[in-house]
């Protein structure tokens, strides 16, 4: 019998269930497994519960309500190997649960619903469900579901991987120099740490790093978000592209493509790209838009890249007072194009308009942009005080170690050099 939690709606909160009569499970071809039930409608979701603890000896837990999207990580701690969602409550709702559980971990997905829809039934197969499963459930149903289930379960958990660190490259105003920031801190990253490191131009639809880094890219950011159903490990290697540096880039479009792109359509994207990267660093363009609301809560460093202006100070202010008052994420201001004799606003009040004081400082040095523009090659790849300053940049980026091969070279036979 469960014991729901009313002091949790949001996420259904209940103890396990304890199984009336138990068979055994390896006699059935089943390991032992740990499921989930959510479902807000009580009968139905009692109706399954009940048909899983008849066969099955391991521990089921109900949720009475749907969790919401913001509260998925919380329920998806709890490891568990099934998670069976109803669907007639909120379709929509339940769909886009499915889908974002599915992008996120190894479990087997079931749905159940009282309806026998071939169309909602495509749409479960696409958004990642295993199994669909009509009510009434028969227990020969659940049962031969959950072998499946036991049967698609690694033989054991992989080892977590600690998740990758999301540095978001934003503009106080159009023509601050992002993305020519973004793509080169990016491959100083990957070439500095040694560590998978990705780059998401999401300056969209006119983001422009692939060029800037001679890159060929036959798929872009938008084949990736018009596929979200797709999107996993194995499509995101299709959709981008290998820099010589090691860094992996997924490009802006080629040509104008317009898109209407949801907020969770970002971050699921970007959630999949976590998964295999230590390092994600994103050119979200001018200002905090659709991609910086999206990924603000989940950042774990915001650069704002700004030239020193009234304008731009003013813009900086602003999404300084708005969005960062709280301390999370971090926030480090770039001021690029930076050159102190030709500045008419001193330190001091630079300081003072931000309210944060300005962390970097790129120099100006037009002729060394617009040749390795020209030649489509990073400037970090050659040296200059532009390159050494990106290269400082990157080698404050939250947990950077320099590579071993690296530090060798800090030493000779006369020791420290």
């Amino acid at each position: 019998m469960s014991i729901e939690s009313p002091g949790n709606q949001r996420t259904g909160g209940a103890e396990p269930l304890m199984p009336a009569f138990v068979h055994e499970a390896d006699s059935l071809g089943a390991d032992i497994l740990s499921v989930a039930v959510i479902g807000p409608e009580q009968q139905g979701r009692k109706a399954v519960a009940k048909a899983v603890v008849s066969f099955h000896a391991g521990p089921v837990r109900e949720f009475s309500s749907y969790p919401e999207l913001d509260d998925l990580p919380k329920l998806l701690k709890s490891e568990f190997d099934v998670i069976i969602v109803e669907l007639d409550t909120n379709p929509e709702h339940a769909l886009d649960l499915v889908e974002l559980i599915c992008g996120q971990v190894s479990a087997t997905i079931m749905v159940y619903s009282a309806h026998t829809d071939s169309e909602l039934l495509v749409r479960c197969m696409r958004a990642g469900a295993r199994e669909f499963l009509t009510q009434p459930i028969a227990s020969s149903t659940i049962a031969e579901a959950m072998v499946r289930a036991s049967v698609r379960r690694p033989a054991r958990r992989p080892a977590k991987q600690a998740e990758a660190k999301l540095l978001m490259f934003i503009g106080a105003k159009g023509g601050a120099g992002v993305s020519t920031l973004a793509a080169n801190f990016a491959v100083a990253l990957s070439q500095g740490s040694h560590q998978r490191t990705a780059l998401l131009d999401l300056n969209l639809p006119l983001g422009n790093t692939a060029i800037d880094l001679g890159l060929t890219a036959p798929l872009s950011a938008v084949d990736a978000l018009r596929n979200l159903e797709r999107l996993d490990s194995h499509f995101l290697s299709t959709v981008m592209v290998k820099h010589s540096s090691g860094l992996s880039v997924l490009a802006a479009p080629d040509q104008y493509s317009p898109l209407d792109i949801r907020d969770d359509s970002i971050e699921k994207l970007v959630n999949v790209v976590r998964q295999d990267f230590d390092y994600v660093v994103v050119d979200a363009g001018a200002g905090i838009g659709l991609v910086g609301r999206a990924l603000l809560s989940s950042a774990t460093t915001v650069y704002l890249v700004l030239q020193v202006s009234l304008a731009e100070l003013r813009n900086a202010n602003r999404i300084v007072r708005e969005y960062f008052q709280s301390g999370t994420p971090q926030l480090e201001i770039v001021l690029n194009r930076f050159n102190p004799r030709a500045v008419e606003i001193d330190e001091e009040a630079i300081t003072k308009a931000l309210t944060v004081p300005a962390k970097w400082r790129v120099p100006s040095d037009y002729v060394a942009v617009r040749k390795a523009q020209n030649l489509a090659s990073p400037i970090v790849l050659e040296s200059s005080p532009i390159s050494q300053a990106i290269r400082q940049m990157a080698g404050g980026a939250p947990g950077y170690s320099p590579t071993v091969e690296a530090k060798k070279k800090k030493f000779s036979i006369f020791g420290l050099t």
